[in-house]
């Protein structure tokens, strides 16, 4: 071990200890996890389990400097430092770089130049208004659907209509409380926690700490298998190039995988949110015992059967949920995937912040319609490079991210929406063929 005291701290290593990268990295297990923010070695071994944001966004940086993310998720590092300072073990020797693996460390400095420029500029500031009247209508919404079958009655044509009006609202409020889940809208933290989980339980009958754990492993590690959360696929499809081969040298044949894009209208769009995500948080609540999470998401169908049952009766009522749930599921997955299957899918690269987030994200081009439809998650690049910022903020960013990007060579995607979409079916049908060609090799 390195130089320092030789008084052993709780978990390994000793007080006031210095440390080679070698040696930080042997620690990088399940039960044994130490990372490094600003050249400080932290055993983060115990808290991990204790961590606000979950234990396995932490652990996916265990052996790694964590600098960067640490500065992506924690909007008030000096709040967070009570809580590092238990767990402080030594630094990085003087000889060692200030990131693993041989990372761009003259990029590293000017995009902490970028995010420093853009906090002093006031870019992660929230305006509560904008999400109070985005929350407004919202409500409206719901409200007209209601009023428009009280009034005109049970036809199968307001039916229709009104089924398109809350998956509107529903898909809106997945966006809005996306804001609240990542940001601080009002500056009493109390109250953003509370209207995020008024937002993702009554509103939309799912669980904020469900979404919180898993939402945050896919920013911290986007696109990298068994990280993150989003390209786990239960060996339903086949992502990037590399899984592909990897599946097919295995002769792994769980489902004809050259088809993939052919049977993902049958499976993805249409079965995420009604069925895989619904049976997941609650079983996720269940087995957590997230009793508040769950309270919230009972009193969503309590209100949904309390309005619909009289108009529709119970099975009425559950025929429009469900057909509400089968088009909220179609948005989420066009809109959410199409900034992300298409794009690099792959192992753990341990790559800078920078390049992690702009090789596994695309943007989509700004309009009124593309802004209000994605939730502003068009601006997918920056959304993943600055968590905490406000959506209504990324446009003015943007320009800035992308001559950085110039700067370096780093590839900065835009696309049209439609191209999106398309892009979303092409990189299924490539996987797909790359397994085949794989798996029909002697």
């Amino acid at each position: 071990m390195g130089a320092g005291s030789q008084l052993t701290v709780p978990g390994g290593g000793k007080a006031g200890g210095v440390y080679t990268w070698e040696e930080v990295q042997q620690h990088s297990s399940r039960t044994d996890q130490w990372l490094v923010i600003d050249r400080k070695v932290y055993n983060i071994t115990q808290w991990a389990k204790r961590h606000p944001g979950g234990l396995r966004v932490i652990g996916h940086y265990a052996g790694e400097d964590a600098t960067e993310a640490f500065a992506a998720f924690h909007p008030d590092p000096t709040f967070v430092q009570k809580f590092l300072k238990p767990l402080l073990i030594g630094e990085l020797e003087a000889s060692e770089p200030s990131q693993d693996r041989n990372k761009n460390a003259a990029l590293i400095q000017d995009f902490h130049a970028l995010r420093a420029q853009a906090k002093s500029d006031g870019l992660f500031q929230a305006r509560p208004l904008f999400f109070c009247l985005h929350l407004g209508h919202i409500v409206l919404l719901e409200a007209l659907a209601w009023l428009m079958i009280w009034y005109w009655g049970t036809n199968w044509i307001v039916t229709l209509l009104c089924g398109v009006i809350l998956a509107t609202a529903q898909s809106q409020a997945g966006w809005l409380q996306h804001d609240f889940g990542h940001l601080s809208v009002f500056k009493e933290s109390r109250w953003n926690h509370l209207v995020h989980k008024f937002i993702i339980g009554h509103l939309k009958g799912a669980s904020a700490n469900w979404w919180n754990h898993r939402h945050f492993q896919h920013h911290a590690k986007p696109n990298i298998f068994r990280k993150d959360p989003d390209v786990n696929m239960l060996s339903i499809f086949v992502l990037g190039a590399t899984q592909p081969v990897e599946y097919g040298i295995k002769k792994i044949k769980l489902l004809p995988y050259h088809r993939q894009h052919q049977y993902f209208f049958l499976v993805g769009p249409p079965l995420l949110i009604p069925v895989f995500f619904h049976i997941q948080i609650i079983r996720t609540m269940i087995i957590r015992h997230d009793w508040v999470d769950l309270a919230w998401c009972v009193s969503y169908y309590f209100r949904y059967f309390f309005l619909y049952i009289p108009l529709y009766g119970l099975f009425g009522s559950i025929a429009l949920l469900s057909f509400v749930r089968f088009l909220e599921s179609h948005w989420f997955v066009w809109v959410t995937q199409m900034n992300h299957l298409p794009m690099d899918i792959d192992h753990e690269k341990h790559r800078d912040w920078l390049t992690m987030q702009l090789q596994a994200t695309c943007n989509i081009e700004q309009s009124f319609f593309n802004d209000w439809f994605s939730g502003h998650l068009n601006f997918q690049i920056e959304h993943h490079l600055f968590p905490t910022m406000p959506r209504h903020n990324y446009h003015l960013v943007a320009p800035r991210v992308r001559a950085l990007c110039e700067t370096y060579g780093v590839p900065y995607q835009m696309k049209t929406m439609w191209q999106g979409f398309t892009d979303i079916v092409w990189s299924l049908k490539n996987s797909g063929d790359l397994w085949l060609d794989a798996y029909l090799h002697k």
